[in-house]
């Protein structure tokens, strides 16, 4: 007879609206799940369609203890993106059997992480950000000012939020500008591997897709920064590309696998997970229309909007962690080898921690969310993030008298990172 208690099971329904892409796509449903879980069954394991059974956690608690302690729950050891069966045979069969498809920073653990962080920690720093001040509000500026030039109506995805953060990043990165929009187009090939409009063509409809436009986008992005890393490493610049490509560990330049990832993690995430707190914010915003009128009159303090936007918004949906030991959380045995989906979204509105987690509030105080993530794998670009868009809002409320949504937004089918899409919108300038 087993001395191991029941293991208990979200219902299939639950799991796959809160695992598989789709149920990322209709937020109000997400959420009903969500909140569905956290209060009946907040950590638990889910089967998703195609998948493997993983524990979901769903408390901001929860999530924090785990990415505290990366000994007892590893980023290493297993694929910290999850993806279904098929794709995940097709990657580890592409790599020799590994799960490390990608060499950055989310696929390590100390001490390795830890060495390989401090390429760019300098770089992200607030005295850095400080000398940059300048050069990102003029960005921001001239943002704004081709968003009004859209004469009352826009997409505020499409033409304003993606490109700004976008910029901003790559002229950091010292990606030249005529390359932003290849940037861009590889972005979106990397986080929408699910998402039939973000799918490229050649794969489109392959029960394969995910992972066979992974693998091609990573071939085109490292492809692109090989001659650059040549280029840095024979006349470095000012920029966070010769930063990388000319750091050593113990006398030796990063690797070209490692290097890649690195730049591949600043490439994609550095403005898209920025572009979707900025249209996230956007929609709470409008939402709310006192919130709105409160930001208007404050706005040149717009911490609060920011941190309420990124909480709201919750861009990166989940990361993995694998259980490197028995243990225990939450009163459930843990197993060695057992895998874990941290959920953002969910932690974020965890009502143990925010008091009306629903409301979109810019004078939420304190607002612990956790959306950067938790402990040695916190998001490395976090002060950018909230600086360009603190800097974004100054700039930009105090020409907007109204805004109002011309259709309902969609939203990206993934369950990686990502968020709204499209949102046409219509302003009347103040």
């Amino acid at each position: 007879m087993s001395n191991h208690k029941a293991r208990p099971e979200l219902p299939r329904e639950i799991a796959n609206g809160i695992i598989l892409p789709d149920g990322y796509a209709d937020e109000s449903r997400l959420h009903q799940n969500l909140t569905w879980v956290r209060s009946h069954m907040p950590l638990a394991l889910a089967t998703a369609e195609g998948h493997d059974p993983v524990w979901f956690v769903s408390k901001h608690a929860d999530v924090r203890t785990i990415e505290a302690d990366p000994e007892l729950f590893s980023s290493a050891l297993h694929n910290p993106i999850l993806g279904d069966q098929q794709n995940e045979a097709f990657l580890r069969e592409l790599t020799g059997g590994t799960y490390r498809t990608l060499s950055s920073l989310t696929y390590m653990d100390p001490p390795e992480h830890t060495l390989v962080r401090n390429a760019s920690a300098q770089w992200f720093s607030q005295t850095r950000l400080n000398v940059l001040e300048a050069q990102i509000r003029q960005e921001a500026r001239s943002a704004v000012a081709g968003l009004l030039d859209h004469d009352g109506e826009c997409d505020f995805v499409r033409d304003f939020a993606l490109n700004y953060p976008l910029r901003v990043v790559m002229t950091i990165f010292g990606v030249p500008r005529e390359d932003e929009p290849l940037m861009l187009k590889l972005t979106q090939d990397f986080f929408g591997t699910s998402d039939p409009d973000e799918q490229r063509s050649e794969v489109s409809g392959d029960p394969l897709a995910a992972a066979k436009q992974w693998q091609s986008t990573l071939e085109d992005f490292f492809s692109y920064f090989r001659n650059l890393t040549v280029d840095r490493r024979k006349q470095p610049r000012e920029d966070l590309l010769s930063a990388i490509a000319n750091y050593r560990i113990d006398g030796e330049f990063l690797s070209d696998e490692v290097a890649n990832g690195y730049y591949v993690a600043i490439a994609t995430a550095g403005h898209d997970t920025t572009s979707s707190s900025i249209a996230g914010g956007m929609e709470g915003l409008v939402a709310y229309p006192d919130e709105f009128l409160l930001a208007r009159t404050g706005a040149q303090d717009t911490s609060g909007l920011t941190s309420e936007a990124i909480r709201w918004t919750s861009p990166v949906k989940h990361f993995m962690r694998v259980a490197t030991r028995d243990t225990t959380l939450r009163g459930e045995e843990i197993r060695r080898g057992d895998r874990l989906f941290l959920s953002y979204p969910s932690a974020n509105r965890d009502e143990e921690v925010f008091q009306d987690p629903f409301r979109f509030s810019i004078t939420r105080r304190p607002n612990p969310h956790i959306a950067f993530g938790f402990g040695p794998h916190i998001c490395l670009g976090q002060r950018l993030a909230r600086f360009e868009m603190e800097i974004l809002f100054q700039e930009l409320l105090p020409h907007l008298k109204s805004v109002a949504l011309l259709a309902p937004p969609e939203r990206v089918r993934t369950n990686f990172v990502g968020g709204i899409k499209s949102m046409p919108i219509r302003f009347e300038k103040s």
